[in-house]
């Protein structure tokens, strides 16, 4: 089960700015990686140290780097000496349950987003804290583990299509947000068939299993709405081109990206009304279920009370009870037994409850 808090009591008490990572270790070092390009070069290149992203930082090129892993404090201490990166900020990277968020620092962006996966086999939602800095030449991009959804960014660097190759950094900033936005859309579509097939067990034969699938799947939507709902506000400051690291050519992309967010965030609405009645189907299933039962054992009460009465009577020992000299006595009792079993049977047909 999913940790609702990851010991955020090891900063109590320590002054702002504290370098402390909160979170889960995914990897034995910290990976980096370089892309640096212009219009007629790119160059791919992993690093040994964050002393060599130095090479890098004065370059008239759009570098991207990449860091995957954060519990090695000294080496994001080590980049953010290098680009001037406000203590704050990777205090912020360090701590792995940041809301979605956008802060201006004039000299670059910081954002701050969840990257959502889906696990096949438990139907689990999984997110991942990814924080950019984007600067005038620079994007750096943080993630707690390694792979993720920018594999298409990076082939459209590699491929050379100019658009990417010929805008700045603050259009290759876009183009990751698009990706981990875009990858919204596959966590949704699965979670749909998800909720179809929950649909056609829930109508052909819900039990204990079927409750248990819908309070997961609705704990999974509450995180998952939770994980994106503050995005909206991130890509709303970011479309309206307040920054001035933000081109006014980049802004209009960056609007679509908003508006898919929306859809997102729809999408998202709907599934948890579709699993609020889900719920209510499955409580009104098992009611109906129990309602015929009671019925059936309600028909076959009705039909043996009058025949207990009967043989209650005439089970008693009397001896001045005349029938019970009668030589047709018997079969003339268990023939009237047999007739008002009958004319029960077809008064309960009649009124339509068998």
């Amino acid at each position: 089960m999913r940790k609702l808090m990851r010991r955020t009591s090891r900063k109590a008490g320590l002054p702002p700015g504290s370098l402390v990572h909160v979170g889960e270790r995914t990897v034995a070092e910290a990976q980096l990686s370089v892309l640096d390009y212009a219009p007629d070069h790119i160059e791919e290149i992993a690093l040994t140290s964050a002393d060599q992203c130095v090479a890098f930082k004065d370059k008239p090129t759009v570098t991207w780097i990449n860091i995957t892993g954060l519990h090695d404090v000294d080496v994001l201490q080590r980049i953010g000496e290098c680009y001037s990166i406000h203590p704050l900020v990777l205090e912020d990277i360090l701590n792995t349950q940041q809301r979605p968020k956008v802060e201006d620092f004039d000299d670059y962006l910081f954002v701050v987003l969840k990257m959502i996966d889906l696990d096949p086999e438990t139907k689990e939602i999984t997110a991942e804290q990814i924080s950019f800095v984007v600067g005038d030449s620079f994007v750096l991009s943080f993630q707690e583990a390694p792979g993720d959804v920018f594999e298409n960014v990076r082939e459209r660097l590699r491929s050379g299509r100019r658009r990417i190759r010929e805008r700045g950094a603050d259009y290759l900033g876009y183009a990751l947000l698009d990706a981990v936005v875009d990858h919204y859309f596959v966590v949704l579509e699965a979670l749909g068939n998800h909720i179809e097939d929950l649909e056609d067990e829930l109508v052909e034969d819900p039990d204990r299993e079927t409750l248990h699938s819908i309070y997961t799947l609705k704990r999974e939507l509450i995180y998952l709405r939770r994980s994106v709902w503050p995005l909206r506000e991130v890509l709303s400051f970011l479309s309206r081109g307040e920054s001035r690291l933000v081109q006014q050519e980049t802004v209009a992309y960056l609007r679509d990206v908003y508006d898919h967010t929306i859809q997102v965030i729809d999408t998202i609405e709907s599934f948890r009304d579709i699993i609020g009645g889900m719920h209510d189907t499955y409580l009104s299933s098992i009611s109906n279920r129990m309602n015929e039962v009671m019925k059936v054992l309600t028909i076959f009460a009705s039909i043996f009370i009058p025949l207990t009465f009967f043989a209650g009577v005439y089970g008693m020992n009397f001896e001045y009870m005349p029938e019970l000299h009668w030589r047709w006595s018997y079969p003339a009792l268990l023939s009237f037994m047999l007739t008002a079993t009958i004319g029960m049977l077809v008064f309960f047909r009649k009124r339509k409850w068998l």
